[in-house]
């Protein structure tokens, strides 16, 4: 990757956690003012940066039009939104859409849920496959040399009590995926709160994404978040539907 190439990223990178000022931008890059400047002004005028005030830089309208073609050209999220729209009204809970991509889950939709408490997802975030309900239907999905390679190159960080640790752990844990048809995410990645995903199909069975419905403890315990299965694997089988399966 070019030079310049790596700074702007980084420079964008940089911006999304808010506007940010021409000094912070250089701090952040590690860079001379006058190198930021004029990225800075080659991104300004292709409208992927703008400039707030006197001081300060924002990202800018043309990288979200850009995210929004790039999630709406994922044929799986168009397909899906239905079907997902309607867990959300049915059941008042968050539900999400991921994808895997490059040994890590891609959140490509989400529906917030009614209840106060919020998730910190977001669409176009990423996620550990070892602690999410929805890695855990990806990765099941996968061939098993392949399970087992992902299982093996993951480094398991602990996110609370209950994230699983260590690759025998974790295939085994896929296994019980694979045999059941749904996971779950027992406060493995957040300690307030569980998820339960299950897998979107398309043509020939093959897992494009994975459903989830995510709920805080407070509202649901283990067995309440269980009684939702019904629901989301009707949900799932709906956006499977629309996706080309057939059983």
């Amino acid at each position: 990757m070019s030079q310049s190439l790596d700074r702007g990223l980084s420079l964008l990178t940089a911006l999304a956690g808010g506007a940010s000022t021409l000094d912070e931008l250089a701090d952040a890059l590690g860079v001379h003012k006058s190198t930021v400047l004029r990225l800075l002004r080659t991104l300004e005028a292709q409208h992927f940066v703008q400039r707030e005030g006197a001081r300060h830089y924002r990202l800018g309208s043309a990288l979200f039009d850009l995210a929004n073609r790039a999630l709406e050209g994922r044929d799986v999220r168009r397909e899906s939104a239905p079907a997902l729209a309607a867990l959300n009204d049915r059941t008042g809970h968050t539900v999400h859409l991921a994808t895997y991509e490059d040994g890590e889950v891609v959140y490509v939709d989400k529906y917030e849920g009614r209840h106060s408490v919020r998730m910190y997802s977001r669409v176009g975030k990423r996620a550990p496959l070892h602690c999410t309900a929805v890695g855990k239907v990806l990765v099941a999905a996968l061939p098993e040399a392949q399970r087992e390679k992902v299982a093996r190159g993951l480094d398991y960080p602990r996110l609370t009590a209950n994230t699983i640790t260590t690759a025998e752990e974790y295939l085994a844990e896929l296994a019980r995926v694979a045999e059941r048809g749904y996971a779950v995410d027992n406060a493995e990645h957040e300690d307030f709160i569980h998820c339960v995903a299950a897998p979107v199909r398309g043509p020939g069975g093959a897992v494009l994404a994975a459903v989830s419905l995510s709920v805080p403890k407070v509202l649901l315990d283990y067995d309440g978040l269980l009684a939702l299965l019904p629901d989301l694997r009707a949900a799932a089988e709906d956006a499977s539907t629309h996706n080309g399966w057939t059983r």
